[in-house]
């Protein structure tokens, strides 16, 4: 029998309910639909006819819906939409969790590896996660495979088997269990489900091509100038119309391709191990913001008479993200007051005296990014610049390698405590790391040159910014960009 558990407090029945009465898709991903006449969960814009109010609910997640017996709506795909921001705006408990649990963490480390990077229990992490979302680390992680599984089964030529090792099951047994349970179907009905919509997306060779959503509107022009600005030799390579670059995944390397869209990135990857997919979208997904929630930012940030004009102009501008914070790290150090072209050169010769090859033949991806331990071990005879600045960064190297958490799940507080008690780290550059690699949005990152021009180009005093909360990162974005403006908005060609 499918319960009626009361929902969360942070959602509001009323404003849900005009939300699927509308259709809205700005809600997708914010929350879902339970029908209680039905047993199905739906997101917000499901075509479907609406259903009375008081045969709906509303709840966080699918698991939370899972829990509670409630299928998925196979004509509104509930999970085929962006992430839900909660994950990436809101700084609790909860929400780190789940960004940890999207990059697989539990999948391999299991609940304990979970709790452990995170810093609590197994059992209190359960109970905030279950008073949060709606349900426990085993259902919420349950569901995250579920949902990459129905992705791949959609959206690829991939076989079940190897669908179901690349979601993060462990069996096929247990895959076929889960698929029935949450969406009524074996996972080849699920798949043959598709047949009169869009074709699958093929795979070749070893390689997958996926398209990730995001909310609309989205800035493309500012996140491929930021990728084409700061791509790295034999790291990475933009040539005017698409980004690539090689990944440090959990099992093993790989090379990811992006090409923006309207409403959507298309990503290929190559040279994958199939139990890395989770993570690699997930890295992917952060690293271009893609789950932002775009409408609320401009609408709160826009009623500034400031910035109204600047959000107005480049609606939708996203906040860069990281794939590996130890990288993101090492980069923003070796960037520290050098121009961004000095700053490639010097990381590109990192990248290629410390960096692993990569055990196959591409023009332009080379290496990986040097793991911390190499860098704290041979930095000092690879590095260049004053001696201060090696020093520095083979120390935060070596802080990276034996005890400072520096991932998407991080807590930002702590995390800055722990980095400005490095030597060669002040407050910009904890700014930077603790906005890409956590995607905190609402960092104002200090002593800036160029939001202080901005600024003063804006006639404005420093302490109108504190009205820019909880968005103060999309704010520095869009101070950034007023800036750059002449660089933006000329055609990023070839990077050699």
């Amino acid at each position: 029998m499918i319960s009626t558990t009361p929902r969360p407090p942070r959602l509001d029945f009323d404003r849900c309910y005009r939300a699927l009465a509308a259709r809205d898709t700005r809600f997708d991903g914010q929350f879902v639909t339970v029908v209680h006449t039905t047993g199905i969960y739906c997101r917000p814009s499901c075509p479907a006819r609406t259903p009375k109010p008081e045969n709906v609910d509303f709840v966080l997640t699918a698991a939370a819906a899972a829990v509670r017996g409630f299928r998925a709506c196979r004509r509104c795909l509930p999970d085929a939409t962006p992430g839900s921001p909660l994950w990436n705006t809101d700084a609790d408990l909860a929400a780190r969790a789940m960004r940890l649990i999207a990059d697989g963490v539990v999948d391999r480390d299991g609940v304990g590896g979970l709790a452990a990077a995170l810093g609590y229990t197994e059992r209190h992490l359960s109970r905030v996660l279950t008073a949060e979302l709606g349900a426990g680390t085993v259902a919420l992680a349950r569901t995250h495979r579920a949902t990459s599984a129905r992705i791949l089964l959609t959206g690829t030529d991939m076989s079940i088997t190897d669908v179901a090792f690349a979601a993060g099951f462990s069996s096929v047994r247990q895959f076929n269990d889960t698929i029935r349970e949450m969406y009524a179907a074996t996972p080849t009905a699920l798949r043959a489900s598709v047949k009169n919509g869009s074709p699958r997306r093929s795979t070749a060779g070893d390689g997958i091509s996926l398209k990730l959503p995001f909310r609309k509107p989205y800035d493309a022009a500012w996140t491929q100038y930021g990728l084409a600005s700061h791509a790295v030799p034999g790291l990475e390579h933009w040539d005017g119309t698409t980004y690539r670059r090689s990944l440090t995944l959990p099992h093993g390397p790989a090379a990811v391709q992006l090409t923006f869209h309207d409403d959507h990135i298309a990503v290929r990857f190559d040279h994958l191990d199939m139990r890395d997919l989770g993570a690699a979208v997930n890295r992917i997904r952060r690293l271009c913001d893609l789950d932002a929630d775009p409408v609320a930012v401009d609408r709160m940030l826009g009623a500034d008479p400031m910035l109204g004009p600047l959000i107005a102009a480049n609606p939708g501008i996203r906040i860069p993200g990281s794939v590996d914070g130890p990288e993101t790290l090492i980069r923003v150090m070796m960037g520290q007051q050098v121009s961004v072209k000095a700053a490639r050169t010097r990381i590109g010769a990192l990248v290629a005296a410390l960096g692993e090859p990569l055990p196959w033949d591409d023009e332009h991806l080379t290496h990986l990014f040097p793991a911390a331990d190499a860098i704290a071990a041979d930095g000092p005879r690879v590095l260049t610049g004053p001696a201060r600045s090696i020093a520095a960064i083979t120390a935060a190297a070596h802080a990276c390698g034996q005890h400072m958490e520096l991932h998407a799940g991080a807590d930002a507080s702590n995390l800055r405590a722990d980095l400005l008690r490095l030597n060669g780290v002040g407050d910009w550059t904890a700014d930077q790391v603790i906005m890409r690699v956590t995607g905190d949005p609402d960092v104002l990152t200090r002593s800036d040159l160029v939001i202080d021009r901005a600024l003063a180009d804006l006639g404005a005093a420093a302490e109108i910014t504190a009205t820019w909360r909880p968005w103060r990162s999309y704010a520095s974005m869009h101070l950034w960009r007023r800036q750059l403006a002449h660089l933006i908005d000329e055609p990023q060609g070839e990077l050699s």
